[in-house]
């Protein structure tokens, strides 16, 4: 199903001098869903990308007791960057 058919977006477009669209605008709700959408949409990718690493044995499967620490010395080194 096409995105266009899945939500009925209430868009503007842009035009420039001889007609042709340059740019669209949309309300700020419509903004905020395709945000949600396409952030779902990355989550998937990236499950499908790791089930695939896994499944091929260029990965191994972490466990969250072993996961949380690396998590938040990554938090932390980006921190002490300036990164978050």
């Amino acid at each position: 199903m096409s995105v266009r058919r899945r939500f009925r977006m209430d868009a503007r477009y842009l035009v420039d001098e001889r007609g042709e669209r340059v740019g669209v605008l949309l309300g700020i709700e419509e903004y905020e869903r395709l945000i949600e959408e396409l952030e779902e949409l990355e989550d998937i990718r990236a499950y499908d990308e790791a089930t695939a690493a896994i499944e091929s044995g260029e990965d191994k499967p972490t466990s969250l007791r072993e996961a949380l620490p690396r998590i938040e010395r990554e938090r932390e080194e980006s921190r002490r960057k300036g990164l978050v």
